[in-house]
């Protein structure tokens, strides 16, 4: 190690500060989670899941000696390799893996187990930094759109044979960052456009209403403008294709394993399946309504105390949080995530290196993706599909793979000032 490796001054300690902020609260809603006033135990003790959490901890901070100790340029030397490593551990994952609730999601040894689809998130933001930082890279390119597609999608192929549609979700997110480097509007006008029309004709019992809002912006956009038989030919081709899309997806959603339709239905119909799928959001949202302003205390929630809520150390470790600390408690820990993700735009857009600011992107991404959706689901906003909150919801590799994705950032930034004879 060289002895200007560490740059302590440098480091942007709000966001370190933040960070600790947000695992130490999110350890204390652990044992909240957990807590059994029959039998009680010590927020210490090693049989319980707060217990546990906490060697997670120790761990996740000699890991980040270890980041901040490195020489910033490891990372970007390492790129392609972990990015391999990780797809090679994503390969050999169902065949190896741990199967929980049809799933095979873990590899390890004994009790000792990580998820390779958490760890491959940093990897695939490494490669693709490493990837896209070349001067001719240029997204407005068809050639280089394609390539950085491929560098994102081989991951989230693997990780939907597991299956997990939710982690293969959150690589999505980067597109984020392709949109910070160039990648043309277009995209995302379709995409979003795309995903509007998915959710209503999901939502809107009769496809015949939304066949006529399709056919109507048709004909407006026909008729805007010159007209030809080519635009006329074009535009009607587009409309029946979406019309055709729309009445598909009942058929696609009918022939889902029935726990998957149900989620997905759930979310526009919560009673679809009261005592089932719409139990954990139902129960959710009642902790969290039950809390208030101020919340019921700390230890004193009935929602958590009698188990309404499954998953409630993980996934819904939200709704926890909500009830005992009310909305009070719930807007300190959402600013805290807005004041890290604020940070870290502010130290994205400050580096010197294309390589650097890329990372920083695809980190931002995989955090608000994380943050947005694990809140909506625990109130209804959006369908089950086991995203946990960053630093807060129980597990080891969750909080391994976020801090790893957090502090190469944090290292990169503090050592911006050594790289301003590269290109940015």
């Amino acid at each position: 190690m060289k002895e200007n490796d560490i740059h302590i001054e440098r480091v942007d300690w709000i966001t370190v500060l933040v960070y600790f902020a947000l695992v130490m609260i999110g350890w204390f809603n652990i044992y909240a989670a957990v807590y059994d006033g029959q039998a009680e135990k010590s927020i210490f003790d090693f049989s319980i899941n707060s217990g546990k959490q906490l060697v997670w901890i120790g761990t996740a901070i000699a890991i980040i000696i270890v980041i901040m100790a490195a020489d910033y340029r490891l990372y970007e030397n390492l790129s392609i390799i972990l990015y391999l490593f990780f797809v090679g551990l994503l390969i050999v994952t169902p065949f190896l893996g741990k199967e929980v609730n049809g799933q095979i999601l873990s590899v390890g040894f004994g009790d000792f187990r990580i998820q390779p689809g958490e760890f491959a998130k940093f990897a695939t933001a490494l490669a693709l930094a490493k990837f896209m930082e070349r001067p001719t890279f240029d997204l407005s390119k068809t050639k280089y759109q394609l390539q950085a597609f491929v560098v994102l999608l081989l991951p989230v192929a693997l990780i939907l044979l597991q299956p997990d549609t939710g982690t293969a979700m959150v690589y999505f997110s980067m597109l984020v960052m392709f949109y910070r480097e160039g990648l043309p509007q277009s995209y995302f006008v379709l995409g979003f456009g795309f995903i509007a029309l998915t959710l209503m004709a999901l939502g809107i019992e009769n496809n015949f209403y939304l066949t006529l809002g399709i056919a109507a912006v048709i004909a407006i956009l026909i008729f805007l403008g010159k007209r030809s038989w080519q635009k006329i030919l074009v535009f009607s081709s587009i409309g029946i294709a979406l019309i055709a899309y729309t009445y598909s997806l009942d058929f696609v959603v009918e022939k889902l394993p029935e726990h998957q339709r149900n989620r997905i239905m759930v979310l526009f119909n919560p009673d679809i399946d009261p005592l089932g799928v719409g139990w954990n959001v139902t129960q959710s949202k009642i902790a969290i309504g039950s809390g208030g302003f101020s919340g019921k205390g700390y230890l004193e929630g009935t929602q958590t105390k009698f188990d309404f809520v499954p998953e409630q150390h993980t996934d819904f470790i939200f709704c926890t949080l909500g009830e005992e600390f009310g909305w009070i408690g719930s807007l300190v820990v959402i600013a805290l995530f807005v004041t890290l993700l604020y940070r870290l735009v502010i130290m994205a857009e400050r580096q010197k290196t294309r390589f650097s600011r890329i990372y920083g992107y695809c980190a931002i991404s995989i955090l608000l993706f994380h943050f947005m959706i694990n809140i909506a689901m625990t109130i209804g906003l959006f369908p089950v599909v086991g995203i946990p909150l960053p630093f807060f919801s129980y597990g080891g590799s969750s909080l391994w793979s976020f801090t790893i994705l957090l502090f190469i950032f944090i290292k990169m930034d503090s050592s911006r000032a050594m790289q301003l004879g590269r290109i940015s």
